[in-house]
């Protein structure tokens, strides 16, 4: 008691410390950025506010204000423990969210994926029935060709044969002569003889 009567003005720099702290600590709860912060921000307060509680009792010299103290230390640390709870739930929540929105995203690449693969798939096929197509037309080019050259064949083989037809003949001439020479010959034997 005698040195708050002595020296009064520690008690009240005291007193402004600790309400500048506590206006600072209302800033860090308000702005945050973090919810970690901002529950941290709250339990310091009330340890704040507890001390300067303490600090009135003892400078008034009431001791009632001890009694209101304690039951402030045991409220502040129900807040804390009931703002963790809702931060905590609502942390949950979002990270809940969040795994619900990549499902989703997920979900939607695999539906774009296998879109495109249908869509490739059906480009592939499409492709490759032009593809057949024409080749087919290219074969009935190749068999139109063919049949040109069936043609020529026929030509060269019919010129052939009447290349082989002539020779016959004219093999079938020279025999035809040779029997006629030998009869001749005989003939002419025959007369001469």
């Amino acid at each position: 008691m005698r040195i708050i009567l002595e020296h009064p003005w520690i008690f009240i720099s005291i007193f402004v410390f600790l309400a500048i702290l506590l206006l600072l600590c209302l800033i860090r709860a308000i702005k945050g950025p973090a919810i970690a912060d901002r529950v941290v921000a709250v339990n310091m307060m009330g340890t704040i506010v507890m001390v300067i509680i303490a600090m009135l009792a003892v400078y008034m010299g009431e001791s009632y204000l001890l009694d209101i103290c304690l039951i402030y230390a045991m409220i502040s640390f129900l807040a804390v423990v009931v703002l963790t709870k809702i931060y905590s739930g609502v942390f949950l929540e979002k990270i809940a969210r969040e795994k619900r929105r990549q499902q989703k995203v997920v979900q939607a690449e695999k539906v774009l994926e296998e879109e495109s693969r249908m869509e490739e798939n059906f480009t592939k096929q499409t492709t490759e029935k032009t593809n057949i197509r024409k080749n087919d037309n290219g074969k009935n080019s190749n068999r139109k060709n063919d049949n040109g050259k069936n043609s020529n064949r026929k030509n060269s083989d019919r010129k052939n044969s009447d290349r082989k037809n002539s020779d016959r003949k004219n093999n079938d001439g020279k025999i035809n002569n040779r029997k006629k020479q030998k009869k001749e010959q005989k003939n002419e034997n025959k007369r001469e003889g």
